[in-house]
């Protein structure tokens, strides 16, 4: 069962909303403008927590952003390697 809906008038600029149109498929425009609010819902949301943490923690500097990257990158290329490490054993 889908969640109950209500109908809005909204303005927004024009370009923006032919663009919107023209992009939402057969899913259409309002289904399009909603899950366009709800990523920007999520992203505020994301927003007042690090906002919470840094207050909290201080905020993060770009050297540990770099080290998280690295390690990101270095657990996908692990991953990758097992897979088609995987493949060619197969």
């Amino acid at each position: 069962m889908s969640e109950p809906t209500g109908k809005y008038s909204i303005t927004m600029p024009r370009d923006i909303a032919e663009a919107a149109k023209a992009r939402s498929g057969p899913s259409g425009l309002s289904a399009y403008v909603a899950a366009a609010v709800a990523r920007q819902i999520e992203r505020d949301n994301l927003n007042e927590l690090i906002q919470v943490a840094e207050a909290e923690h201080g905020p993060v500097t770009d050297e540990e952003i770099q080290v998280l990257r690295d390690q990101l990158h270095q657990a996908r290329r692990e991953q990758t390697d097992q897979t088609q490490g995987g493949a060619d054993a197969a």
